[in-house]
């Protein structure tokens, strides 16, 4: 009997060994069998996530950030132990302790699951970086299985808090938040080692799913959520009964609810400036690296001068449309029913998809129309005691009807308004004392352009205005719009004279042309409409004379103002037309404006850059672009009286001699040629004005010595501003107020003059030479190398080559063609004859 029961027993025992054998080969199986083909853990050791590229100011400050996931790398030791500590507390209370998988808390979630209960994944910590970096997030047996091989091979080659590195980093905390340090920022508005005990427990509370938890809408399952972890905390020994019974009684503030700044609120909203960044280095280094790579990004922009850029370009667009006098419609609509309360209204308002980044403009909604003044409520501007009005004459405009006419100018508010309207409005100051005058009814003017100003001599870009609201359009139209520069051209045609031999005083003949081409007969006229006769090449380009360009481009060779066009990159590959001797072929203001830059600093090559430097997230320079040499830079110490010596090795586009002639006959244009009526700056200033056929695109592009800026005003489709519309007219007055501004900021000097060379006056209108000591308006000083000998009369008459008809009439007295009396230093006065005729200059009827 007992050998009988013996047997039994060992036939059980032998039955558990079996099976516990079979179990620990199945076992074995399945993992052998999981764990092949897994993904490389080891790759983690390296692993550098995607982290937030910021672009910074010139002072340090942020000015944009750009991610596709928004995340700011943390090293362990830099992660305060408190925000460890909560986390561990309510992901893997047992993390320090486990090897990659907690045995426990698998058999509590199996046997909770068995009776009925929820199932619960039971990760650990070091699971759950396998999930979110190797594997993916589907529910099933296999992936938990590869989840505990790669967790416990990730333990025996990382350590525990290079596992809670890649953790804290890369884990998903909602608000478009990676990582603790950039959820610190986004709830709180603090950097990660400022955030309080109870501030981590919320943190640590949003993993398990950060919309549950949101701090405005889920407030109160948020606050118990945080008070679990808290209590954890505390259980785990990490905190004390005082600081977890003041954690877990205080209140759950957050820049969502209104209780922070939010540091993004600090920042200036992303302009065409930074936008611009993002769209050159996105290309120059890939989206990848540029949205995920952690650069730091140095960005040339003056803030200063960037507002001034946006608040004059807006000034010039604004004048135009308001002088055409027709009012458009609203910018939005809101439903009369929501207008009940101010709390209504204000939450509508605040729903509306409007610009919001044009200074001193307030988005507002219109709530009652009375006989001559409409009662609104403005965004932003608290609510008096009898509201904000419009009054009457703010209703002087014609309303856009619908087939495109404007219909009669409004007697009353209703003509133009409706309730619910959305609107813009500004408030009128007086200018004496800034107080407030009046709410004023404005609108998104329909014309568009651009503004660019740079540093003539390092090519940073100070100030870029893309249009007139990048909210409104992002479409950047300094650098993405190609059009027309027209006359704005024609100082490359003369520049390209000057360096083959021609001068300043150099006659070109200013006489209709007649040119066959493909299309038919091309009989292209001055702006005026007149011809003028012989004039010096001065003439030409202050007053802006297409029949000269014309002569002077054919007498050249349009070949070789092609290659100069290229050479200073204002187009890769120019048509060798004679129209686009006058601007006819299109290129971007961002070319027009670098292209003048090396006529102000003497003729050489400035690459434009929005950016001085890219560091790596490591701090590694990966980009600079001032690559001149400093002479004594590198020594600690220097003698007495020496100082540094930046020593240019630019390549030379242009002759300084051609530099300084051509910048001399554009300071004419601004002193006495088209654009002498709205560039007044007091300091030497030279520039071209630029208007196209129709006025469908207006320009200015200027300099002095140190900055050169460029403005073009037209509609993104073209077509005609108007009688009476002109570069000088239009985008002189924009150019005019930003340089006022520059030159507060960085002053001003005179043009250098290039060494070994003379000055020789002439008279500006006939090219007469005259003595060294004349003096008078007309007289001019002309800037010759030392030795030359200017030509005059009948052998520097240019006239291009152009055969005419002896019964073309060639010459009509137009502008400034009267003598000239000018005052030599013995106080004579001489006259100076009026400008020839071409009969009295040519001879043997060969024109």
């Amino acid at each position: 009997m007992l050998r009988f029961i013996l047997n039994i027993f060992g036939w059980i025992f032998s039955g558990l060994t079996i099976g516990a054998v079979m179990v620990v080969v199945a076992v074995g199986a399945v993992f052998w069998m999981y764990g092949r083909d897994l993904p490389d853990h080891q790759a983690l050791a390296s692993y550098e996530p995607a982290t937030i590229s910021r672009v910074y100011s010139g002072e340090g400050k942020v000015m944009d950030e750009f991610a596709h996931e928004r995340r700011m790398f943390t090293p362990a030791d830099e992660v305060p132990d408190v925000v460890k500590q909560a986390f561990v507390s309510a992901e893997d209370k047992h993390f320090y302790e486990h090897k990659g998988y907690d045995l426990q808390g698998i058999v509590k979630a199996a046997l909770d699951a068995a009776q009925g209960g929820r199932l619960r994944g039971a990760s650990t910590i070091t699971q759950q970086v396998m999930k979110n970096f190797l594997l993916d997030g589907s529910r099933s047996f296999e992936r938990k299985i590869k989840e505990i091989i790669l967790a416990t091979r990730l333990e025996e080659t990382l350590d525990k808090d290079k596992i809670l590195e890649l953790y804290l980093n890369e884990i998903f905390l909602g608000q478009n938040s990676y990582g603790v340090t950039a959820a610190a920022d986004t709830y709180f508005g603090k950097n990660l080692e400022e955030v309080t005990v109870a501030e981590a427990a919320y943190l640590a509370a949003l993993p398990k799913a950060p919309s549950d938890y949101h701090p405005v809408r889920q407030k109160e399952r948020a606050i118990a959520r945080r008070n679990y972890v808290l209590g954890q905390m505390y259980e785990n020994g990490y905190i004390d009964e005082t600081t977890y019974n003041t954690a877990e009684a205080s209140d759950l503030l957050t820049v969502q609810s209104g209780d922070f700044t939010s540091s993004r609120a600090e920042r200036p909203p992303r302009d065409y400036f930074t936008d611009e960044i993002r769209r050159q280095l996105s290309g120059d280094f890939g989206e990848d690296e540029f949205f995920g790579g952690g650069l730091s990004i140095r960005a040339t922009m003056d803030p200063v001068l960037q507002k001034e850029a946006a608040k004059s370009l807006r000034a010039g667009l604004e004048k135009y449309d308001r002088n055409l006098g027709i009012y458009r419609g609203p910018a939005g609509k809101i439903e009369p029913a929501k207008l009940g309360s101010e709390a209504e209204w204000r939450d509508a308002l605040r729903d509306v998809n409007t610009p919001r980044d044009i200074e001193g403009w307030h988005p507002a909604v219109v709530l009652e129309l009375g006989d001559t003044s409409a009662r609104i409520g403005i965004e932003g501007v608290e609510e008096d005691e009898d509201g904000h009005f419009l009054p009457k004459q703010e209703f002087n405009w014609r309303p856009l009807l619908d087939n495109g006419r404007a219909g009669k100018r409004a007697n009353k508010p209703a003509d133009l308004l409706s309730v619910g309207d959305v609107i813009y409005v500004r408030a009128v100051t007086k200018d004496s004392d800034g107080s407030f005058v009046r709410w004023s009814l404005r609108q998104i003017p329909r014309i568009q352009g651009g503004f660019m100003a740079m540093d003539t001599n390092t090519g940073r870009v100070l100030a870029m205005q893309g249009g007139f609201s990048y909210q409104a359009s992002v479409f950047n139209r300094a650098t993405q719009a190609t059009r027309q520069p027209g006359s704005s051209f024609k100082p490359f045609v003369y520049a390209s004279a000057l360096d083959s031999g021609y001068s300043p005083s150099t006659i070109v003949v200013d006489a209709p042309i007649e040119v066959q081409t493909p299309q038919g007969l091309w009989r292209p006229k001055n702006a005026s409409n007149k011809f003028y006769g012989p004039a010096p090449l001065r003439v030409g380009i202050e007053r802006s004379r297409n029949l000269m360009t014309i002569r002077l481009a054919q007498d050249v060779g349009m070949n070789v103002v092609a290659d100069y066009a290229e050479r200073f990159g204002v187009y890769d590959d120019m048509g060798e037309y004679l129209a686009n001797a006058l601007g006819s072929q299109e290129t971007t203001l961002f070319k027009m404006v670098a292209a003048y830059a090396m006529f102000a600093n003497g003729g050489e090559r400035v690459e434009p850059t929005l950016v001085d430097r890219v560091q790596d997230r490591w701090g590694k320079t990966i980009y600079r672009h001032d690559k001149r040499d400093c002479e004594g830079c590198e020594l600690a110490s220097l003698e007495e009286g020496v100082s540094p010596r930046i020593v240019s090795n630019r390549e030379r586009v242009m002759d300084a001699v051609t530099a300084y002639q051509l910048t001399s006959m554009m300071r004419g244009v601004v002193e006495r040629g088209t654009a002498s009526g709205t560039v007044k700056l007091g300091v030497p200033v030279a520039g071209k004005t630029g208007t196209t056929n129709d006025a469908k695109d207006v320009w200015f592009v200027g300099f002095t010595p140190n900055i050169v800026a460029g403005c073009y005003l037209g509609y993104d489709r073209p077509r005609a501003l108007g009688r009476g519309a002109s570069g000088g007219g239009m985008c002189g007055p924009v150019f005019n107020s930003f340089m006022k501004k520059a030159i507060k900021l960085y002053g001003s000097s005179d043009f250098e003059v290039p060494p070994n060379t003379r000055f020789i006056k002439f008279d500006r209108y006939s090219g007469a030479r005259l003595p060294p000591d004349a003096t008078g308006p007309n007289v001019v000083s002309e800037l010759f190398r030392m030795g030359e000998e200017p030509e005059y009369g009948m052998f520097s008459i240019i006239d291009g080559g152009f055969a005419m008809g002896e019964d073309l009439q060639l010459y009509g007295r137009g502008e400034d063609d009267s003598e000239t009396v000018i005052t030599t230093s013995t106080g004579q006065q001489k006259v100076i004859p009026p400008k020839a005729s071409f009969g009295s200059l040519s001879s043997g009827g060969l024109y």
